[in-house]
């Protein structure tokens, strides 16, 4: 007898929220309460009176637990609407990591040709280190770490992904 367990499926969740204290540690707090994994979070106030937030949440697991999930942050009382993009449709997601890379000589050149290939800028160098400016999907900016190991990569600061759907309408 051969059992099939569900696959793990990777989605992103928009929540918009009232900008309130603590609410960001209720839902952290759901997560860690339940087992369910936060790949990425972001959080920032997206109405002129900064009344509303958006967390954008990445998170992982069976199809029955992403609906779980949903479900259980319907419930939480500051939570106006939570939305799957991933299962919504085309939406564009981003990603900001600052690197910084230690190096001379053809290490140096090496770590500037790379990041010209992934479009990264430099926003910071000295006679022996860059930090780079690189944004795009979760897997550019992974790739491009990845690489910059081999050339003295010695710290990364990443923002966590935004998203958001594509075309007229809002969500």
């Amino acid at each position: 007898m051969h059992i099939h367990a569900d696959p793990i499926e990777r989605h992103t969740l928009s929540v918009t929220v009232d900008n309130e204290a603590g609410i960001l540690a209720r839902i952290a707090g759901m997560f860690s309460a339940r087992g369910y994994n936060i790949e990425s979070l972001t959080v920032a106030d997206v109405t002129e009176d900064a009344a509303i937030s958006r967390i954008t949440v990445v998170t992982s697991g069976p199809p029955a637990v992403i609906e779980q999930i949903i479900a259980q942050l319907d419930r939480l009382v500051p939570v106006h609407k939570v939305t799957d993009l991933t299962a919504w449709g085309p939406h564009v997601e981003r990603e900001l990591a600052l690197v910084k890379v230690v190096g001379i000589g053809d290490q140096r050149i090496e770590a500037m040709r790379l990041a010209e290939v992934y479009r990264a800028r430099v926003v910071d160098a000295t006679i022996g280190s860059f930090i780079f400016e690189v944004t795009g999907g979760s897997e550019k900016i992974d790739k491009f770490t990845e690489l910059m190991r081999e050339v003295g990569l010695v710290e990364v600061a990443r923002t966590g992904v935004v998203a958001i759907t594509r075309g007229r309408d809002a969500v």
